[in-house]
Formats: C-alpha cells, structure tokens, sequence
C-alpha cells in the first residue's frame, strides 16, 4: 500500500495508522481521546471517529463561554494534507474555484472542490506556507473522497511530468476558540499575536512544544486559532491551554457547541449545507471565487457556475430566524400563506446568543429578500419565520492592528 501511495505521489506521515479504534465501533480516536474522558466528555461516533458531543456543561452552556471567554476543540479527526512541488498551484487550481496563485505571504482562503456539474465535492482551507507548500485542512467526512481525488490527480499530474507530490499530515488539530483566545495563548508565544491577522498561518513553538502550525481561522465566528501539532505533544499542549491564565474561563468544547456556533455564525456543514448537488453560487458562496478565476475559469463546473454567476441559480442558501419549536434539517419552508412549498431547511437550532431558533436553508429565488415572511413546516403544524441576513452574530476576526 505505501509504495503505491508513493507512486501516485502520496507519502502517508508515520502514525496516522496507528491512531486507536473503538473495537465495538470501529470508530478511530484522535491523539486526544483520553484528554476527553478525563473531561467527562461524552463520546458519540462522527465521521468514522469517536468525538465528544459534550462535556460535564451543557452544550447550551459551553457556546455561550465560547462566546464570551475561551473554549477548545479537538479537531484531529480532520484531514490535513501538504501539497508541495513547483506546480504545487497549478494542481491546487485544477480542482478547486479559488484563487490561490493570488494569495499573500503565509495567508489562507476557504474555498471548494467542484466537480464537473458545479457541485461541491467538500469544503477545505489552503493555506500559503512560508516553507514552501500548501497546508490544507479538509473534512473528516469527505477524508476518503477527498483522498482519492488529490491522489487520482496528482498521479494524471505527474504523468505528464508535472512537479507535485500529496501527504497526509498525521498531526492532532486544536481550535481555540472565543474572545478570550489570545490571553490563553500569547503567553506561550515567542511572537506577538497581533502580527497573526485572520487567515494566516506560521510555524513557532507553543508553550515549548516545537513546530506548531498556528493558523488564525475558526469554525465559530470568534477571533480563534488552529493549532496542528504532533500527536505526541498534543496533549501537553492542551493541558498548557487549559492552566494558561485564570483571568479567562477556557474550557473543552464539544460537536455540539461547535455545530450551535458556527449555525449562528452563519458557516455550512458539509452533508447539510452544501453537497455534490449544490453549487458555490446556490450556496450563498459566491464569494470564495476570485475575480482571476471568474475571467479564466479552468475548474471543474466552471461553465455551470460562471452562468449561474451572470444570470442567478433558481434557488439560494439564507438564513431564517423564528419562534416556538425550531426548524431542523429536512423541514419544508413554504410561502407566507403557507400554500406553496418554496425550498428546504438544511441546518436549524435554538440559538443560545440570541435567545431564539436559526435556520439556513435554500428557497426559490423570489424569496430571498430578508424580512419576508414564509412558513415552517413543524411535524404537520405551520410555524412562522422570517428571512434573515447571514451571521445570526456577528463575526469577530482578527484582521490586524
């Protein structure tokens, strides 16, 4: 298996097999598994891990100190991969709408795999290294397709003597997350925090733990970071995240609070949100296409999408707000007479911030305007909503001094 690997131009990082599974389950467990039970955390399968929902705090009490001091996620089940070579771009560029040749010095951009009708094979950031290679974090979800799409053309890459080459990076992956992040984390810094503006990355010692991939991103809307490490330190570090200061309440954070924060942050979940189905344009995410792409096309659905761009897709992703029970994935929305069904919920929850129920979902196009009334359909009852702007909460990136 390795030497294949390698052939296509795939080195798999030491270790990454070696990560323990749930024999009952056969669900695998990140380098921070035990941290987790130490933590009272309660451990579900996801994505072919076994991950913490929550904690001994409710979930409902675990956003809200994520939105006022400091919380920590373990994010290891993600995938991380490094994509190096001189063509390193070019390849990147093949399979995904963003522009990656324009990115600055060590910055980062979400952007999307696309297959050839425009939809969205998965979401993933890739990120400008100052040593040379791309560093990009996709989901742990989409791990094997997205595996054997980067493997799959890497090896078409390489044939025609095309200089790039694809490894897993088998690191632990910790997101510190919330207001409160960097008194948790400067102090363990050699570097000042304040040059670390949102989407950047560097590699530096945290808390005497070597060769951290610090990246300033998050899934919760906060100012945070993500820190890849060595499996072998990662729970070291965590611990150092924990005892930092007592003048932030930092604290785990599980699936749970992680899925409440970035709904009212407005962030798609992949299976949810976003599919093979859906486009970029349909999806609200118009936006992760750069204007260079937008005139040279050369990704995959680039004649599907760059239309959808000109002349609007008949559907589009927005948000909702509403009262008495909340809307969940599935659940029809219809027109404010509730006679006409109009679209779909994909994501809902009660929201802990704002003390009422959120939703996105996608709705025909006459229904986009926010403020328009429409109908949930809530186990055979009619429950008013209304279409809302996207974030719920307002984003609080750090993008500089």
């Amino acid at each position: 298996m390795r030497q294949l690997l390698n052939q296509l131009g795939l080195r798999l990082v030491q270790g990454l097999q070696t990560l323990p599974r749930n024999a009952s389950t056969d669900c695998r467990r990140t380098c921070l598994y035990d941290v987790h039970v130490r933590h009272g955390g309660r451990m579900v399968p996801f994505a072919g891990w076994e991950m913490p929902v929550q904690y001994k705090d409710s979930i409902s009490e675990s956003h809200l100190n994520v939105r006022s001091n400091a919380g920590i996620f373990d994010v290891g089940h993600m995938l991380q991969t490094k994509i190096s070579g001189k063509d390193r771009i070019k390849f990147i560029e093949s399979l995904v709408v963003g522009d990656i040749e324009g990115l600055g010095h060590n910055q980062g951009t979400l952007t999307v795999f696309t297959n050839q009708d425009g939809g969205i094979i998965d979401d993933l950031i890739v990120n400008m290294t100052q040593e040379g290679y791309l560093y990009v974090v996709s989901n742990a979800g989409c791990a094997d397709k997205d595996l054997n799409l980067l493997t799959t053309e890497c090896e078409k890459f390489r044939s025609r003597d095309y200089d790039v080459n694809v490894e897993v990076i088998a690191n632990g992956l910790i997101a510190l997350q919330g207001p409160g992040m960097m008194q948790v984390l400067q102090p363990g810094l050699q570097f000042d925090l304040t040059e670390l503006p949102f989407m950047t990355n560097k590699l530096a010692m945290v808390y005497g733990v070597p060769d951290c991939r610090i990246t300033r991103c998050g899934y919760t809307g906060e100012d945070g970071v993500e820190i890849s490490v060595n499996i072998d330190h990662a729970e070291k570090l965590v611990y150092s995240l924990l005892n930092a200061t007592k003048a932030v309440n930092v604290r785990m954070a599980g699936l749970g609070a992680r899925d409440s924060l970035r709904l009212e942050a407005g962030l798609c979940l992949y299976g949810n949100d976003i599919d093979e189905n859906t486009t970029p344009i349909e999806a609200s995410l118009a936006w992760t296409i750069g204007k260079r792409r937008r005139e040279a096309g050369g990704f995959p659905g680039a004649s599907v999408i760059l239309k959808q761009l000109k002349e609007k897709p008949s559907c589009r992703r927005v948000g909702f707000l509403s009262t008495g029970p909340p809307a969940r994935g599935g659940t029809e929305i219809l027109d404010e007479s509730g006679s006409k069904v109009i679209g779909k919920v994909t994501s809902g929850c009660p929201s802990p911030s704002l003390k009422q129920n959120v939703a996105m979902g996608y709705v025909d196009a006459a229904y986009l305007k926010p403020g328009m009334n429409v109908k949930f359909n809530i186990r055979k009852k009619m429950v008013d909503a209304v279409v809302s702007k996207m974030p719920f909460v307002p984003h609080n990136y750090f993008y500089g001094k």
